[in-house]
């Protein structure tokens, strides 16, 4: 069938480099569908302020509001960058309000400014998995539970993301740490016997990156401590991966923790250098 250069909504770009993916067409459909094609951009997809407006009615036009947000979410596969704006939006798919729908607009402002933003998929001699695990604790004003993300990288490559609020309130950030942990300790052993299934082996054991030593000692502490006894199953669940040396759990400091974006607004400076690090970037010639 020859080279691939549209698949399923997806436009892809062969370069000396690798693959480029985009979502080009399908962001201006959005936009024309949200009648913004010719709004104002914004530099980030997500307010960075908390403030919530009271009493906030109802949104007059819900099933627009549903139409938009759904749409919003198959973009994510292209574009973690909006991952957790889409998450949240996605949260009051129910009951919208006119705040929610202007969280909505500001995803539609920031995607027309940021519409040609590919994907890279580069060359790369290593096959190792290596990832990256946040959480926000009890960040949600709404019902106080955390939200936690995950990035997993398959050599240079970002392969697999997510942003999602936590099902249970936890009491402590440590907990709510340690829940994102065990996501993505599943996530990276799915991918495993994935590769392995592929016959694509990697000689190197997984390395998962943390930015609370509190969930990291947790990892390799064969001592069970009475106050995390509420999480037992995810303890239980990513300290038999470690032992099992399948996994490695490593702390690295807050400002180089990858998974931040998937789990809390970011102002434009931090937001822009880890969209950089996403490998979501304009074409060269932009």
């Amino acid at each position: 069938m020859g080279s691939v250069y549209y698949f399923l909504g997806i436009e892809v770009q062969s370069t000396s480099m690798g693959l480029m993916l985009r979502q080009h067409k399908y962001i201006l459909d959005i936009l024309t569908r949200a009648g913004m094609l010719s709004c104002k951009p914004v530099d980030t997809p997500i307010f960075t302020s908390k403030a919530i407006i009271l009493p906030d009615p109802l949104f007059s036009d819900t099933t627009r509001f549903r139409q938009i947000v759904g749409a919003f979410q198959y973009l994510t596969f292209t574009r973690p960058d909006i991952c957790f704006a889409v998450n949240r939006v996605c949260q009051f798919m129910h009951a919208p309000t006119d705040s929610h729908w202007a969280a909505v607009k500001c995803i539609l402002r920031y995607l027309r400014g940021t519409t040609s933003h590919d994907l890279h998929i580069t060359h790369s001699s290593s096959f190792a998995l290596h990832g990256f695990t946040d959480a926000d604790w009890a960040g949600s004003v709404e019902d106080r539970k955390s939200t936690g993300g995950y990035l997993v990288f398959f050599g240079q490559t970002p392969i697999s993301w997510k942003s999602g609020k936590q099902c249970t309130v936890a009491r402590s950030s440590t907990e709510a740490e340690y829940k994102a942990l065990a996501d993505g300790t599943a996530e990276v052993i799915w991918l495993q016997y994935l590769l392995t299934n592929l016959q694509i082996l990697s000689a190197s054991t997984p390395i998962i990156w943390c930015d609370n030593l509190g969930a990291t000692y947790l990892s390799v502490n064969p001592v069970f401590h009475a106050r995390t006894k509420h999480v037992e199953v995810d303890y239980h669940f990513v300290r038999d991966r470690v032992a099992k040396k399948e996994i490695q759990i490593r702390f690295i400091s807050s400002q180089d923790q990858l998974a931040d974006v998937f789990t809390k607004p970011l102002p434009t400076s931090s937001f822009t250098v880890f969209r950089f690090k996403l490998r979501v970037d304009p074409p060269p010639s932009a």
